[in-house]
This record gives structure tokens, sequence and C-alpha cells, in this order.
């Protein structure tokens, strides 16, 4: 009897935030070494599932680098990096975005599982219009979002889960691989979502990386700038906690990095008055 009053009492308390965001769109950032890992995954797409059981309105944008670096080296292709970005010549591009397509199809087929319909969206559907990425050093077939097809997403959120690859398309038909996080906050910007989650093997923002009892459970946009600045945050956090500012900055209401390995992180995220990960607010 105690055991079933506890699990009343979750949902209790998982109630108000099911009405706040009823019917809001959320966007979740899903990619990392944590995509491959089946038990992860599951449960990732397992909450993902639920959410729009309660009628929330989830979006997941999905990332592939450690499958895409995995394949260029059995081809015996060296992967080279700059500030975090994958420099990406004609035949890079090539695999990432056959990578890419094979993990958007496990994405969907797994969240249908649960009984919701996903649709998949690839680099040829052309939801993100995108231009070269500049940068100090030539980065071939990177490129930024500049623009986005919100009447695709739109039709499809009544009827699916949109699950989308991070690709772009230019004005001339030139094909570009965006950084996830990047892509996601575009999304999640475009669309005034009310939540951007951003999915990792990280407890959060940490004041110390080396410390994990040092987590910053909520920071203010003007906090988090202070630690990049600073050089406080992890090099490996920097992108999501940039993007997340980004984000809010164009009227997100609000943006969250996650532990994905812990089993249910994102119902205990959003619906739970602790929370688990590190949330990211106006002020």
């Amino acid at each position: 009897m105690e055991e079933a009053i506890k699990k009343a009492d979750v949902l209790i308390e998982a109630l108000p935030y099911i009405k706040q965001f009823h019917k809001k769109i959320a966007v979740f950032k899903y990619g990392g070494s944590i995509l491959g890992e089946e038990r992860v995954r599951k449960s990732v797409l397992e909450d993902i599932a639920f959410l729009r059981y309660t009628g929330i309105c989830p979006i997941l944008v999905h990332g592939g680098g450690p499958n895409i670096t995995e394949r260029l080296r059995d081809m015996k292709v060296n992967s080279e990096f700059y500030e975090g970005f994958r420099v990406t010549d004609e035949k890079t591009l090539g695999i990432v975005e056959e990578e890419l397509n094979k993990l958007n199809d496990v994405i969907v087929q797994e969240i249908s599982s649960h009984g919701i319909i996903a649709r998949g969206f690839k680099g040829a559907d052309g939801i993100f219009t995108a231009r070269k990425k500049k940068s100090k050093k030539d980065l071939g077939f990177v490129g930024e979002a500049v623009g986005i097809n919100k009447e695709k997403i739109l039709e499809t959120l009544p009827q699916a889960i949109p699950v989308i690859c991070p690709m772009g398309v230019s004005a001339d038909g030139q094909y570009y691989n965006i950084n996830a996080d990047e892509a996601a906050a575009f999304l999640a910007a475009s669309l005034r979502a009310e939540k951007i989650v951003f999915l990792t093997n990280v407890r959060g923002v940490m004041h110390d990386p080396a410390d994990q009892d040092s987590l910053l459970s909520t920071l203010s946009v003007e906090d988090a700038q202070q630690l990049v600045t600073r050089k406080v945050i992890d090099e490996g956090m920097i992108p999501k906690v940039k993007a997340a500012i980004h984000a809010i900055k164009e009227g997100v209401e609000k943006a969250h990095i996650v532990d994905a390995k812990v089993p249910h992180a994102i119902l205990l995220e959003i619906f739970t008055d602790m929370g688990i990960g590190t949330e990211i607010v106006h002020e």
C-alpha cells in the first residue's frame, strides 16, 4: 500500500506541470555517445512517447557524431575537428548524411513501438535552410541554419512526433551539416517553444567539472554567459550552453541540460519540483 501511495504522490506532483505544458511545444536535442547506447536510447524515447500521451508536443532533433566517426574510421578517413565542428569535405558529407538517415529511421521505429506515430525528416526534406558557416578555418560543408520550414513541422505535430536530422540545404541546392545543438536551438526559437532540452552524458552545468557535487541547478542567461566567458564551463558543454542562451534570447521560455543516462531523466526534470539537471532561465 505504501508503495502505491508513493506512486500516486508522484502523479499528483506531475499534474500541475502536465496542465501547464499541455499542447505546448518542447524541443529535445539528442545525440553523442548516449544515442548509441540502446538502454539509454530506449529510456529517452519512452519518456518522449509518454510526453506525447500527456498532451505535450515533443520535437526531436538528433545528432550522430560517434556513429559518423566510427564509420569514417572503418573507411580509414581521419576526422578533423575545429572548435567543436567536424571539418566536412564532400566525401565526409555523404557519410554524415547516410549515418544520420540510418539513426533517424531507428529513432522513428523505436518511438513508434510505443504506439505513437513519429515522422522522420531528413536533409532531403528541406526542413532547414542553411548557409556555409563562417570560421577562421574553412570547415567545408558545415553550415548554419538561416531558415526553417515551419509549415511542415506544424502540419505534422497534430498527428506525429517530428524526428529531425540536423542537415540543411542552401538556396542554390548545396547540402550542409549543421551542429545539432545549434539546429535544435534555431528550431525551438523559430517555433517559440516552451522548452528546449539538451540530453547529454553529464549531470548538467558544473561549477567544477571534476566535482560531481557542484551541479548548478538553475542559471540565468547572464550567469551562464559569465561562466562561458570565465571558462568555468567544460569545453564539451559550451556549445549546449551557447545554444540554450540563443534559444532563450529568441523567445524560448526555458532550457534544460540533463543527463540522459539517468533512467527517465526527462520526466524527472520536467514533471518534478526538484528536477535533476540544470535549467537556464531569463533571469
